[in-house]
Parts: structure tokens; sequence; C-alpha cells
């Protein structure tokens, strides 16, 4: 069960629940592009959207760095490639439609060292291979771009850009309230049974029966994946990416988005400097295992969702193979120093005076049982229901695409 102390009511009666055509749980930013797509596709359907939070993008997406994905670094034929430059243009149309601030800035990724080059040659090779604008830019140029940069060369993607997804989401959630759409915040799934003519779901708002059911729960979408298919093997292991910010008077020292380039066996960019909408500029991730599934800080600690990591056999391999990198992410969060010699590499004028605490964000991160990091995105399906076991970056800058992909899965459910 995905909370056991709370448990489906005995005497609620068909007659007494909500019904409807689907119900989408989740109230991210995947959840609300499902729903979208879904009345876009079928206007008149009946629709329910979940939501266990009183606020719709509080997690996940309430936390994003709000950057608009060119789709450079994945994986040719991966799905995050596929959704990923065709959910960018979709964003920008959304942006530009409902006059939602954004802005293509361009980002550059820069080699910092000779270590770097040939990672710079795959990743110019993905961005022609994924229809992506890139080009080799040396030194001078990198520094014309942003004159505060490190660098022996970089790539320069101007299709880049930045947004804020929040205000998306919640554009999202008044199109939809608009449409038609029942939206049920501060409502929590406590099971969900499928049965061979729809699927019931118990919250604590009453139970709601459904003919197809959408679970994109972000950091329990395991939990709810289980509810209906429990064979599922792949885990949610939290991992908390913190964040600094430059001081108003040192933003200056960056014009739009300064990455690295990063480890293609780590599905983590490395701590990057990234250009808000608002004009702040952020510094981070790091990457640690929180002790919560909301552990947005090391004072949240779950002894419950811990247990479950320390169970997990994944979770064993993943530390073995990734012990290295582990303490060097670990080093960086608990010393400002180590943070700030990472972020020098890119831009070397930083100093820790520079720096200013910012509000870290949780990743849900599926790991497999061989302790495999899955990297693209993940779902699994039953008759009824299709449940996104792994949104990882950038769902948010692909949500769109992503939607219009389930809503293509559920219609092959309805015959």
């Amino acid at each position: 069960m995905i909370h056991p102390e709370k448990q489906p009511s005995a005497t609620t009666t068909v007659a007494d629940m909500k019904s409807a055509d689907v119900v989408v749980v989740g109230g991210g930013i995947v959840g609300l592009a499902t729903a979208w797509k879904l009345v876009s596709r079928q206007p008149s359907a009946s629709i329910i959207l979940i939501e266990k939070e009183p606020v719709l993008a509080k997690h996940q997406t309430g936390h994003n760095s709000g950057v608009l994905h060119s789709g450079i670094y994945y994986k040719p034929g991966s799905v995050k490639a596929l959704t990923c430059t065709t959910g960018r243009a979709e964003m920008v149309r959304f942006c530009e439609t409902y006059d939602i601030e954004h802005e293509i800035c361009g980002k550059v990724i820069v080699a910092t060292q000779d270590l770097d080059l040939p990672r710079l040659d795959v990743l110019e090779e993905r961005a022609a291979a994924n229809g992506v604008k890139a080009r080799r830019i040396e030194r001078a140029e990198l520094r014309e771009l942003e004159p505060h940069a490190a660098g022996i060369t970089g790539l320069h993607v101007p299709e880049s850009g930045i947004t804020n997804y929040t205000k998306v989401c919640l554009t999202l959630g008044r199109l939809l309230t608009e449409a038609g759409v029942e939206l049920l915040t501060g409502t929590r799934v406590t099971a969900i049974d499928e049965r061979a003519d729809a699927v019931r779901l118990s919250t604590t708002a009453g139970d709601i029966q459904a003919g197809l059911v959408v679970t994109c729960g972000g950091l329990y979408s395991d939990r709810l994946a289980r509810e209906t298919a429990p064979d599922t093997t792949e885990r949610i292991m939290p991992f908390r990416g913190e964040y600094y910010e430059l001081a108003e008077h040192r933003r200056s020292l960056v014009n739009a988005l300064i990455y690295p380039v990063p480890d293609p066996d780590f599905p983590f960019l490395g701590v990057h400097l990234t250009r808000m909408i608002d004009g702040s500029i952020h510094a981070g991730p790091n990457a640690v295992l929180a002790l919560a599934r909301e552990g947005y800080t090391w004072g949240d600690i779950d002894l419950g969702d811990l247990a479950e990591v320390l169970r997990n056999p994944g979770w064993w391999k993943l530390a073995k193979n990734y012990w290295r990198t582990g303490i060097g992410e670990y080093y960086r969060s608990l010393s400002k120093a180590a943070f700030v010699k990472a972020l020098q590499r890119l831009v070397p004028e930083l100093t820790a005076d520079d720096l200013v605490p910012s509000p870290a964000g949780v990743r849900a991160q599926a790991v497999s049982t061989e302790g495999k990091l899955l990297d693209d995105f993940v779902w699994s399906e039953t008759a009824r229901v299709v449940n996104v076991l792994n949104a990882p970056s950038p769902a948010a800058t692909a949500s769109l695409a992503i939607g219009s992909q389930i809503v293509e899965r559920l219609a092959t459910h309805q015959g």
C-alpha cells in the first residue's frame, strides 16, 4: 500500500463515489501536461486530477531551475532525445501563447581540461544526431559570450533558454479547470484497485472510480506503480540537489547558462551556473542521497524512507559503483569551500563571499535492482493504468511531448 495506515473504505458504495473516464494522479508538470493533452484530444471526456499537496507543482517542478533544455545531452533514439527537442519547441509556443516569461538565451558547455575534449566531441555528435544546433567555439568566442568563464574550448547551444515552470503549471491548472477538469488538491491517494471493468482509487477525499488511470507521482511513482503492478522492480531514490546563488552585485559574472562537460556515465550534469528568469544566478546542484523522499535539508529524515533505501540491493550496488563520486558530492554538500572550488572551474573569479544559500530540490531518480541509475524516461502499463516511473530532467522541458506520448498509450487501452 502507499500508506498502510489509510485503508480503503469498506462502506463506500458505487453510487457514493466520484467517477471519471480518466484520473491523473500527480499535479506536477508531467501530470498537468498529460491532463491537458487528454483535454485537447478528447474534450468530452470526464477527467479528474489528484494532487496530494494543497498547491500544484510543489516538489520537483516547483524547485526546477527553469532551463529550456535543447536535447544535446541525450542518447540518439532515446525517449529523452525524441521528446526534448519537440517538447522544447512546444513549450516555447505555450509560453508565447499564454504570456509566460521566457527567453532563448543560449548556453555554453565548456571544456576546462584535455580530459573533456573527447566528451565534447561526443556531445557535438549527439547534437547533430538529435537535430540540435550546436557550434564549437574557441576561447576567444567563449570570452565574447561569457567574459568571465574559463575554458579551452566549448560548444555554444543557441536554442537553450529559461522560463518559470511553476507559472506554466499554474496556467495549465487554470486551463484545465476552464475545460471542466476537476482538480482535487490536498488529496492523497491511499490505494489503487484495478478491476476488470474499472479502477477504484481510495483517497483522503473519498473513493473514485475511473475507466483509465495515469500515475505521475514523482517522488512516490514507484509506490503508486506497485499498487497495480506489484512486480515493479525499479525503486525511486531521492537525490537532493543543493544550490547557492550569486549575491546580487556579482550577477554580472554570468550572462546566461554556463555548464561543464558532463560525465557520460553519470546522469547528473555537474554543478553549473544558471540565470533564472527573474535575473538571479543559481549555482549548483550537487547530488546527495536525501534521508527522506521529501528531504530538502539534512534535518529532513524519514526512517521509513531511509530503511526502504537500505533494504534495496540496488542501492548497495550503486554505492559500490559510484562511491568515489558520492564522496565528492557529500564533500561539496558539507564544505562550501569545496563547492566554490567546483564552480571556479567554470568562473575562476567566484569566491565564497559571492555565494548565498538557495533552496534545494529533490530529484526522483529511479534505480534498477542492478544498481543502475536509469537515465531515460520509464513507464509501465497494465490493462487500465499507465505508470510514469522515471521522469528525470528534461521532463519539464519535454512535458508536453511526454503528455502526448502517454495519451497515445491510453488510446490503445481504450481499444
